[in-house]
């Protein structure tokens, strides 16, 4: 059986280890107001990292179905897709976890 570790190039690793810090990382201390992103702001890009991240998965995966990029390129956006899909499904949790805590706060 096959090294997992050597089926994966080192930089998209790094790379998808990155993209999913980019989307977790928030500041400690409150930044003052009128600078930074808003939450909305933080959740929009976010989702819209997810959705491009899939159409290039996608289109990796149908050009190795064609022949024109080889297996290790379509495991790696696989891969990369799938963690990518798990920190927006952790990210989901979270905001449904917020919301049901703020729900059950006595008014």
């Amino acid at each position: 059986m096959t090294e997992f570790s050597s089926i994966l190039s080192t930089s998209n690793i790094r790379g998808a280890y990155k993209s999913s810090q980019e989307l977790t990382t928030s500041p400690v201390a409150p930044e003052p107001q009128g600078t930074g992103e808003s939450f909305a702001d933080v959740l929009r890009n976010a989702a819209q990292s997810t959705v491009e991240t899939t159409r290039q998965a996608e289109a990796v995966a149908q050009q190795g179905l064609t022949g024109k990029v080889g297996a290790q390129q379509v495991v790696e956006a696989t891969l990369e897709l799938e963690s990518t899909v798990k920190v927006m499904i952790s990210m989901r949790d979270k905001v449904v976890e917020a919301y049901q805590e703020i729900i059950r706060m006595p008014i």
